[in-house]
Order: structure tokens, then C-alpha cells, then sequence
């Protein structure tokens, strides 16, 4: 722990699972006795405020200012084509807003006078701002490693690891396919670097490729693109703090010893209502007892429970988990790593973004099934019973659960920022906000 008091930016979107780590890592280097000031959406500001950061929303660059699906910036339940998911993330999150996020970033940068700035790695305009303001940045991955790698496949589809020619011609075709998608955002990427006088890339990702160093939040254990990362990259592990808006926990079984079934999906809004009315009712023809979350986005009453399900707003899920047999999810990574972590199986139906492709390592490493989000009630109820009866799922997820922990001693995403900090003159800081 280094003893002088350091001073770190944290640039953030509101895109539900990428909250909860990132203000985890804001924590932790406030518990070490540094500042952090978090830039990002009105609709994070409370929950920044009770993590100990000061706050400053985004003013030019795209935000929601309230917990509306209306105001969702990807609105990824219109379309279930992760190409267009895909162009959607680089127009209106990455390179589209590129300009107006590092203009808001570099505002922050010069009243609050960071050290470090720190931010989700997919936005690029904050990682411009740092750059021409000569402040180290260390882009944060809250979840898998989603670009492009040899012998990985490329984000979106969800495709397993390649057997043989035809998987890895499947994948060198994705891969083309998916750089020239985000090829097409370079335009507006060098036009919001020309302004702040840096030199305009060749290729889209070096914009994260060529800082320093990166941090990925995830287990290179569960994540089968570890072996092909940068050399820049460093996996920290998986910030699995709850969020501050979880309401308390009370186990309402009324027979406390029979299995527990957690419904755990999307905090965010991705139309995922119906589904989860299939699974109450997958759930009703099972010996179990089922507990599903809605979340911040579902109103009470959008999903009705069942004798043997009860659906509430919110609950912590690390607590239930303790006493899971089987989560029912989405596979948004922290779902998942909390699932592993307490050495629970899945049954996954992922709904998009990252969420294919978590799902994709779950299943690579026998740790759980993968559904489609068209599937029936009886086909959901066969696929829990299939996880609950094969002792062979939860043997994989336990073995991951062991290997999660060992790899907890190996890194601290706190420690590696610190490093950084401690390797370059402090930035002057100004009668900003502390």
C-alpha cells in the first residue's frame, strides 16, 4: 500500500452490470485512503455518493438521467442480430460520442487534477481526454475480454472455442466481419483525437490497445481468451460487491431444506418479462423452491409468482446463492462469476450483449446448459432438472469456484492502479471538488 494519498478518475456509463465493478474498484481505493471522483450518468450519482466519490454527471456525452427503458442508450431488446447490437455499441457508446465524452472528461480531468484516470474501456473519448491531458489511463474491462483475439472468436454470437478447420475459418470470418464493423467508427474516433492534437489510429482498437496497461475484471480461469490477451493485460478477478440498491434477504422457503432455484436476469431493461414468466412457470412443475429478482427496470407485477416462486423486487444474490442449488440467468458476467464463485450451475439464456458469450465459457467449462430465450416452459423445466440431477454440473462449477480463489491472490486491480500512480509525477490538482 503506497502512503501518500493518490487521486483517480473513474469515467462510467449506466450500463447496468458494469455499475456494480466499477464502483467496487472506486471502493477499494478509497479504503485505501485515495480519492475518486466518478464521472457518468445522473443515474449513478447516489450510488457513487454512498461509495465515498464525489460526482459529476455527463453533460454533452449520451446519458440517461433516469432509470427509464425510453432513455436506454443501446435499446438492445429491438433487435436480436448481434451484428447490429454490435454497430449499435460503436455509434452510440463508442466512437459516435467520442467527441463529447472527452470533452466532458477532460473538463472533469482539469478540476479535479487526477493522477490516474480509469476508465470503462468502451469509452474511447474518455481515454482520448487523458491522453492529450498527459494523465496515465488504465482502461477497465468489467467482464470478459471482448476484443478481437487470435484463436478466440469474435464477440456477439456466443460461439464455443473451435474444433478443427471449419471452427477456425468460422472464426477468421467473424473476425473480419466484426473489424469492419467497428473499422467504420475510426472516422469519428481520429476526428475527436485531431481535435486534442494526437495522431489518428490505424486500427479502432488501438485506441484501448495502446495504453499502458489494462484491467479485466474476470477470472482468466473462466475465461477462455485469457491465453490470447495483449501482453498489456492483466486480469484482476471478478468485483462481485452487491448493489446498494438490493433490498434485504430473508429465505422465504417454507421447508428451508428443499433446492433453490435463483432467477437472477438483467438489471437492465432488455424486454425480459415474458421470458421470465416461462421460467416461474418452468419452475411451478418442479419439487423446488424458486426466487426471482425483477430488478431496477421491472415494475411489481410485471411477472406473477407461483405457489412455489416468489418474485420480488431486489434481493442480494451472493446470500441466496450460498444456499442455490441451480441459477436460472441471463449471464451478465456478475451473475455469473457470483453464480461460480459460490460453486453453483446454470441454466443460461442469454438476452444479448456480452451475455452470448459468457454463456459460451459456462458451457465450455461444463459449469451449465445454454437455452435460447424462445424456449418453452417445459423445455426451461428440462433443463433445470437436467442441472440439478447431473452431479457433473456442479462438480465443474465447484472446481471453478477453487480455481477462482487461488487466482484471488495473484492480483489486486487496487494494487495495479496504484503502480501505476506511483510510476508518474502527481498531476497538479486544483480547488475542485474533493
Amino acid at each position: 500500500m503506497t502512503n501518500t494519498p493518490q487521486r483517480y478518475l473513474l469515467p462510467m456509463w449506466d450500463g447496468g452490470g458494469t455499475v456494480a465493478p466499477g464502483l467496487g474498484v472506486a471502493r477499494r481505493l478509497i479504503a485505501r485512503g485515495h480519492a475518486v471522483h466518478v464521472i457518468a450518468d445522473p443515474t449513478i450519482a447516489a450510488q457513487a455518493d454512498q461509495a465515498g466519490c464525489t460526482f459529476t454527471p455527463w453533460s454533452r456525452a449520451p446519458h440517461r438521467a433516469a432509470l427509464d427503458r425510453d432513455q436506454d442508450l443501446l435499446r438492445d431488446w429491438e433487435t436480436a442480430n448481434p451484428l447490429v447490437m454490435l454497430s449499435r455499441v460503436r455509434d452510440r457508446l463508442i466512437a459516435g460520442p467520442a467527441e463529447q465524452f472527452a470533452t466532458d472528461t477532460a473538463e472533469a480531468i482539469d478540476v479535479f487534477g487526477p493522477d490516474v484516470v480509469a476508465p470503462d474501456y468502451l469509452l474511447f473519448g474518455a481515454i482520448i481526454a487523458a491522453q492529450a491531458a498527459h494523465v496515465p489511463v488504465v482502461p477497465i474491462v468489467p467482464n470478459i475480454w471482448t476484443l478481437p483475439s487470435p484463436g478466440v472468436p469474435a464477440i456477439g454470437p456466443g460461439f464455443s472455442l473451435a474444433k478443427g478447420i471449419p471452427g477456425r475459418s468460422r472464426d477468421a470470418a467473424l473476425r473480419k466481419m466484426v473489424n469492419a464493423l467497428f473499422g467504420r467508427g475510426l472516422p469519428p474516433l481520429n476526428a475527436a483525437r485531431g481535435v486534442r492534437g494526437l495522431a489518428p489510429l490505424r486500427s479502432f482498437y488501438d485506441q484501448v490497445l495502446d495504453t499502458p496497461r489494462i484491467l479485466v475484471l474476470s477470472s482468466p480461469g473462466f475465461d477462455f481468451a485469457s491465453p490470447s490477451v495483449p501482453a498489456n493485460v492483466t486480469y484482476t478477478g471478478a468485483i462481485l460487491d452487491e448493489p446498494t440498491w438490493a433490498e434485504p434477504w430473508n429465505d422465504p422457503r417454507p421447508q428451508p431444506g428443499e433446492p433453490l432455484v435463483l432467477v437472477g436476469f438483467s438489471s437492465t431493461y432488455q424486454d425480459q418479462g415474458p421470458l421470465l414468466q416461462r421460467v416461474v412457470d418452468a419452475l411451478s412443475s418442479l419439487d423446488v423452491f424458486g426466487v426471482v429478482t425483477l430488478g431496477q427496470m421491472l415494475p411489481a407485477g410485471e411477472v406473477a409468482p407461483a405457489p412455489n416462486v416468489t418474485v420480488i423486487a431486489s434481493a442480494p444474490h451472493g446470500p441466496i446463492l450460498r444456499e442455490a442449488s441451480v441459477a436460472v440467468t441471463h449471464c451478465g458476467h456478475g451473475t455469473v462469476m457470483k453464480a461460480l464463485t459460490h460453486g453453483i450451475p446454470m441454466v443460461c439464456i442469454p438476452m444479448g450483449r456480452d451475455q452470448n458469450d459468457t454463456a459460451a465459457r459456462v458451457v465450455h467449462h461444463g459449469a451449465g446448459v445454454r437455452l435460447s430465450t424462445r424456449s418453452s416452459a417445459a423445455r426451461i423445466a428440462t433443463a433445470v432438472r437436467q442441472v440439478l440431477e447431473d452431479p457433473r454440473y456442479r462438480d465443474n462449477a465447484q472446481r471453478l469456484s477453487r480455481v477462482i480463489a487461488e487466482e484471488a491472490h495473484t492480483s489486486d486491480v487496487a494494487v495495479e492502479l496504484e503502480s501505476v500512480a506511483s510510476s508518474n509525477k502527481p498531476t497538479a490538482t486544483t480547488n475542485g471538488p474533493h
